[in-house]
């Protein structure tokens, strides 16, 4: 079996066409990611996408450079299929989840390719077809409207809508939505920015809105209080920062504070986004993928695991479509869905993320 031989990390920076803004003052105008490459000694070749997220995960190029300083030499020489031993690396080293989730992801490629295969043909799909979301930041009703409008001709009809600030505010815009895209369904990331004391109002004006749920509506720590709102049963409640790894997922499912869970490959990798699915499932709990604003490769291997079982929900999976280009061709949607047959014939394209690569100082 092959052993890794060489990890490597190459910055790009993709221009978006309009800033992305969430939560109580968040703000995302560029795509400044990494791809990470594994390379094996047979020279097999895995790439993933790490997701650099300073507001998220405190995670910035400079901490994930020197993250993977620290795990090159403790991973080099390692089986590729040494699972455990690969695992007991990452999982001895705490957060850095961007880092990781990519390194997981890589070496998964890279295994596969080992074999003979592609990482399509390793995870196998439960489904021909899979529903596609996109996602609309908070801005003007305009602004908004008409970023809806450029996903709504890229074949999207489900859409997830950043709210929190302003209730009435949102409101306005979720109805002028509605009113534009009548065939589309509407659900809302609220980013943990309401109080317990006002979180019933609003979700009871969500639920009146017509929404299908709602995405972390309170702060993390406030636990019981999630339980507590979930019980109410007024709309079905999204897991995504409450339930980040395989340790909170469990602590939530405990205290049965959700409906949904919201993974996200680019910090759980393959391993553990198909352990939290696996748990998730057995619990009776739906779950969707997020793409973590990704570009379109990094899209392609989040979609990978949304074919799998137990995925029931709509997938983030058209970011990329707010981004200025990208160095994997994205399959079309049709009528709101993404095929299998399309996805498959999906390549990176080496040519093209030369255009966006950065170059080293």
């Amino acid at each position: 079996m092959p052993v890794l031989k060489e990890i490597r990390l190459r910055p790009f920076r993709i221009p978006l066409k309009a800033p992305l803004r969430w939560g109580k003052a968040s703000e995302l105008a560029t795509l400044e990611h990494a791809l990470l490459e594994v390379e094996l000694s047979d020279g097999s070749l895995g790439r993933a996408e790490v997701a650099i997220r300073p507001t998220i995960y405190g995670e910035t190029l400079g901490s994930v450079r020197a993250g993977l300083e620290y795990l090159r030499p403790r991973l080099l020489g390692l089986e590729a299929d040494d699972q455990e031993g690969i695992r007991a690396v990452l999982e001895a080293f705490p957060y850095n989840f961007g880092l990781k989730g990519a390194l997981d992801l890589a070496l998964w490629e890279a295994w596969a390719r080992s074999e003979g295969e592609e990482l399509y043909q390793v995870l196998r799909p439960a489904k021909h077809r899979v529903r596609v979301a996109y996602l609309l930041g908070m801005a003007s009703e305009e602004e908004m409207l008409e970023d809806a409008r450029r996903a709504y001709e890229a074949g999207v009809r489900v859409f997830k809508v950043k709210v929190g600030r302003d209730l009435e505010g949102d409101l306005r815009k979720l109805a002028r939505l509605k009113e534009a895209f009548p065939d589309v369904g509407f659900y809302a990331d609220a980013n943990e920015t309401l109080s317990p004391k006002e979180a019933e109002g609003y979700l009871q004006a969500w639920k009146e809105a017509d929404l299908l749920y709602v995405e972390e509506p309170l702060p993390i720590e406030e636990v019981g209080a999630r339980r507590e709102l979930r019980e109410k049963k007024i709309l079905p409640l999204i897991a995504d920062d409450s339930a980040m790894t395989l340790k909170d997922l469990r602590r939530e499912l405990e205290l049965d504070t959700f409906d949904v869970l919201n993974l996200k490959p680019a910090r759980t990798g393959v391993t553990w986004t198909l352990e939290m699915l696996a748990l998730a499932r057995e619990r009776g709990k739906k779950a969707m993928v997020g793409s973590q604003a990704q570009s379109s490769f990094g899209a392609y291997q989040s979609a990978l695991l949304a074919f799998q079982q137990g995925v029931t929900e709509p997938c983030e999976l058209a970011f990329h479509l707010k981004a200025e280009g990208g160095f994997l061709p994205f399959p079309a949607l049709r009528e709101g869905w993404l095929y299998w047959e399309d996805l498959v014939e999906a390549r990176f394209d080496e040519e093209a993320f030369a255009r966006y690569a950065l170059k080293e100082a």
